[in-house]
């Protein structure tokens, strides 16, 4: 689940402390760097938890305005479809969630005031109204429901957002890529695989497990050599101007494209000229990409580097 765009993220941003902190204990580091990781695959179970704890504080509140003083009709009987939705039951049985929840001990227990924004956010939404009309009533109708919450009213939504990176430092670049894979997994999900449906895994594979933790070995034990042929590179610029950030993307962008044999240049290139973009300032994607091209040929004319 966790990409090499989310990992490569991480890594930058522990690669950034480790030198702000004195660049001394390279395992320090690791073990920051996994656990960064980890609050990243939690996010990704909050986002279940949140559907689930939203729908069950719906039904709380309808509970409640049945048994109070003198009940409206409607307060009687009141429409019960979005607590009864069949994809909120299934989930709320998924064993791997289950397990999960308690392995971490994640709970939205302490955000009483968030579920309830975001059940408000829910409830006056045009398409909670569509679906307590809607006569299909069915599995993927109930599915299909919070697919489009999600998407519409979830994904990228500021209030959310910001709320979810002051809860944890580590999900501050983590909330939109994690919010791909909750769509994903809700638009996998099939009735027929019940409490059993499958979630995805922290990673796809071993390659991915060990990614992180290769390219972060190798940007600080060689990060000397690589950021010596940065500033040959940069001699027309001065080194001492060249903002820290730049100089540690430049020099995990060559780490990567020592280490990795298979991942071709252009997207390693390219991932880390984003980065700059988005972590540097606006020149900065230029810059970088100019300087990384000369190191490349350089290390190519070396014999260093085979890559195409």
């Amino acid at each position: 689940m966790i990409n090499r765009i989310l990992i490569r993220i991480k890594v930058l941003q522990i690669l950034y402390a480790f030198y702000q902190n004195g660049g001394s204990d390279l395992k320090v580091a690791e073990n920051e760097l996994h656990f960064s990781l980890q609050k990243s695959y939690e996010l990704y179970h909050y986002f279940f938890l949140l559907i689930i704890d939203v729908t069950a504080l719906q039904d709380r509140l309808l509970d409640n305005r049945k048994h109070k003083y003198m009940p409206t009709e409607q307060e009687m009987n009141p429409n019960t479809r979005f607590i009864d939705n069949r994809f909120v039951k299934q989930l709320a049985d998924n064993k791997e969630l289950k397990r999960f929840v308690i392995e971490n001990k994640i709970s939205w227990s302490n955000d009483a005031d968030f579920v309830k924004s975001v059940l408000d956010l829910v409830l006056a939404s045009e398409e909670y109204a569509n679906y307590l009309q809607d006569p299909d009533d069915s599995y993927e109708t109930d599915k299909k429901f919070w697919r489009t919450i999600f998407k519409k009213l979830f994904c990228e939504n500021e209030m959310i957002s910001e709320y979810l990176e002051d809860k944890s430092i580590y999900w501050n670049d983590d909330v939109e890529i994690i919010e791909t894979f909750a769509l994903k997994t809700i638009r996998r999900f099939e009735l027929e695989e019940g409490a059993d449906q499958p979630l995805l895994p922290m990673f796809k594979d071993q390659e991915d497990r060990m990614f992180g933790i290769q390219l972060l070995r190798e940007a600080i034990l060689r990060g000397s050599e690589y950021r010596e042929r940065v500033s040959h590179h940069a001699k027309n610029w001065e080194t001492e101007r060249v903002a820290n950030i730049d100089m540690i993307i430049m020099q995990l962008a060559i780490a990567e494209v020592m280490t990795f044999p298979t991942i071709p240049l252009n997207v390693t290139l390219n991932e880390y000229i984003d980065m700059a973009k988005y972590y540097s300032t606006p020149k900065s994607g230029i810059f970088i990409n100019g300087i990384l091209d000369s190191v490349i040929d350089e290390l190519k004319n070396e014999k260093i580097l085979f890559k195409a």
